[in-house]
């Protein structure tokens, strides 16, 4: 009976430990681009994003839904002030951020490291 018991503790404690390995990859956090601007990802869906440093400091580079990594939304091209379907998709500390047009036939991509 005794060992029945230490069994289904450490049952328990392996799901908790388990827990995390499998939790979505989140958007939410900050992102640094290759040209050094860091954006900030926040909200709980739809996750917007918004400019922290550079010359476009606090505007918005748009909104995604989704949740696993993977995200779908629009990205504003600030330097151009048009807006593309984009989407994301998050792996550890990489963020690849893509802008598409043709219903995502053509995208432009870059990936930016996520910022403590």
């Amino acid at each position: 009976m005794k060992f029945h018991t230490i069994a289904l503790i450490a049952f328990a404690l392996g799901l908790f430990a388990a827990g995390p390995a499998s939790a979505a990859e989140p958007i939410v956090g900050k992102w640094q681009r290759p040209n050094g601007t860091v954006i900030a990802y926040s909200g709980s869906g739809p996750y917007c994003g918004q400019v922290q440093t550079g010359e476009y400091k606090g505007k918005s580079i748009g909104c995604m839904n989704g949740s696993g990594g993977s995200y779908k939304g629009k990205v504003n091209k600030l330097d151009e002030g048009k807006t593309y379907s984009g989407k994301a998709s998050v792996s550890g500390n990489s963020l690849k951020l893509s802008g598409c047009v043709l219903g995502g036939v053509i995208c432009k991509s870059e990936t930016l490291k996520r910022v403590k």
